[in-house]
């Protein structure tokens, strides 16, 4: 029976913490933390978060993430909780928060405690109540383009809005029938009293609060009034006991407004935010808006196709969690942006899929090869181990008959120098069984080679042929046993390192990120394979059985996750 490498899921907790002799590399946030833990900062405790908005599928910058939150929380016998930041319903929906629970769960990561931020919707705002009664926030008339403009530049102050000295009693009032639905959607907003002349933008009396009539996935209509981020974020993070609260480098500029609505609020718990560089990888984007336009668009089939660079994607690719969780320790946590090369992720993957895929043997562009010399009726079950290196995998019958298909590549009738393969008068080796002989070579009227005759020698099973070397050997599968497949070759979706640097990103796009085979011939024993089973075809390439096309399909469907060996390293 041919055995397969499913993509199951490892605890994080039993990889970190039983493996002492494995332990992540060092980082400048691992160096924080157990420093923070040395002097009992935060009652020595470890908690973190990751808070993703659910406005699209999470990518491979995503898994960055939710590897340091988990892992920091793992190797410190702390917790992460996982929380939506569910501020803007127009972008978000249940489809995506499902998909975010899916992937992390199966990175292998398990959360403390699930939360919302619209639990905390009235807290919020009582809050913002707080925060005016105390003259630290007001309710501005200023359209957004006007806020702009008052706002100022990196060089110069802005200037204060003419609502800024509005009185306590008048800010209350106006809030509270901002709430009750009283104007009309960007007619108000609730701005932080804090400096027009700081040298920090952000800190310029950024918006707390907008009116925007849409309908929530999880509260309703009960709201038209939303939280901005920057005060969602801090608030929740201190509702919930964050200890260490992790943000990519953007967020660098927003830890002094962090720091202080916190501090203004006086809340008993304040988080420390500390930032790292996001991932940016070669090949990809990462904005979900340009991956939504993708999708919408219809440049790929979804957010799950095996192209983009989502968590789903990958992993209907074949992409496995131990190679993503890999990849996210090698490249490691620094405060420099830095570009990684898509050879790097890939890596990971071959070396995963190398060390633990079995083995099967499919033909892509199928050319017949009749044994002339082989017993017409005959057909041998040939035992062929399923993988190489470790014989605890066992092995599988493939059957042998009078006629098999090899790929057209592995015969030449003008071969080129240091050809190893089939060639007329020259001998190969079909895997795992005989030595064969080309002895002619039939054509069509238009002259294309359709079908080669040839011969086998019996005392070549197992054995090397008597009084001369034979070199090549090649891939093959029995004509009458072999079973029907389609085969996706997928590529790098962008032709470009960097697409983003293009005016148009759409430009970047590449012409031959899929190539479909429609006429490919496996071994029968692929016939057991199930969605996300994973093979490495011998000599072609890893391979993964699709997960959706497969359901009601009867011919199978497999996506090319990595070739063999880097193709891509010569064409830069």
């Amino acid at each position: 029976m041919l055995l397969f490498y499913n993509l199951t899921t490892i605890n994080m907790t039993t990889r970190f913490m039983s493996n002492p002799e494995n332990q992540p590399a060092a980082n400048f946030i691992r160096q924080i933390v157990a420093q923070d833990l040395e002097n009992n900062k935060h009652n020595g405790e470890v908690l973190t978060r990751f808070p993703p908005e659910p406005n699209g599928y999470l990518h491979i910058g995503h898994a960055k993430s939710i590897c340091l939150n988990f892992g920091i929380a793992a190797e410190n016998h702390g917790a992460c909780n996982l929380r939506f930041d569910d501020t803007n319903p127009e972008k978000e929906s249940v489809e995506f928060m499902q998909a975010i629970e899916r992937d992390v769960s199966w990175l292998g990561f398990e959360w403390k405690e699930l939360h919302h931020s619209s639990d905390y919707f009235e807290q919020l705002y009582n809050y913002a109540v707080q925060l005016i009664k105390d003259g630290k926030a007001y309710v501005d008339s200023l359209s957004a383009e006007q806020i702009r403009q008052y706002r100022g530049t990196l060089t110069e102050p802005g200037k204060e809005s003419p609502d800024r000295n509005r009185s306590i009693e008048e800010n209350l009032d106006l809030f509270a029938r901002m709430k009750t639905g009283e104007f009309p959607d960007g007619h108000y907003i609730l701005r932080a009293k804090i400096d027009m002349a700081s040298s920090n933008i952000n800190m310029r009396d950024p918006a707390l609060y907008r009116i925007r009539r849409m309908h929530h996935q999880r509260t309703g209509d009960d709201w038209c009034l939303y939280p901005m981020y920057d005060y969602t974020h801090c608030i929740s993070d201190a509702i919930e006991g964050i200890t260490h609260s992790l943000c990519t480098l953007e967020f660098e500029d927003h830890r002094p407004l962090y720091d202080w609505v916190l501090n203004e609020l006086g809340t008993p718990h304040h988080p420390q935010q500390i930032e790292f560089a996001r991932l940016q990888l070669e090949y990809t984007i990462m904005s979900k808006r340009k991956l939504n336009q993708l999708v919408t668009e219809n440049h790929v089939t979804g957010w799950d196709d095996p192209r983009m660079p989502t968590i789903a994607g990958l992993r209907r690719a074949g992409y496995t969690a131990a190679a993503i969780r890999d990849f996210c320790e090698r490249i490691g946590i620094t405060k420099k942006d830095s570009w990684i090369e898509m050879g790097v992720l890939e890596n990971c993957i071959r070396e995963d899929l190398n060390e633990n895929a079995p083995r099967a043997m499919a033909v892509l562009e199928p050319l017949r090869v009749v044994i002339e010399n082989y017993p017409e009726d005959q057909v041998e079950q040939l035992e062929v181990a399923n993988h190489p290196q470790k014989p605890e995998l066992g092995s599988r019958k493939i059957p042998f008959s009078k006629v098999v298909l090899i790929e057209k590549e592995d015969f030449a009738e003008t071969p080129p120098p240091k050809f190893k393969r089939l060639i007329e008068g020259g001998e190969v080796r079909l895997r795992g069984a005989y030595v064969i002989k080309c002895e002619q070579v039939i054509k069509d009227n238009q002259g294309q080679i359709i079908e080669l005759r040839c011969t086998y020698d019996p005392d070549t099973l197992g054995k090397k042929p008597e009084g001369r070397k034979v070199k090549g050997v090649i891939h093959w599968v029995s004509d009458k046993h072999a079973l029907s497949a389609e085969v996706r070759v997928y590529d790098r979706l962008f032709k470009l390192p960097n697409p983003d640097a293009e005016e148009n990103f759409l430009d970047a796009l590449n012409p031959d990120s899929l190539q479909i085979l429609t006429e490919v011939k496996v071994e029968p024993s692929l016939s057991e394979a199930e969605p996300t089973n994973s093979y490495q075809f011998e000599r072609i390439g890893y391979f993964c059985l699709d997960s959706v096309d497969n359901k009601d399909n009867e011919k199978l469907v497999f996506n090319r996750t990595v070739t063999l060996r880097d193709t891509w390293s010569g064409k830069r």
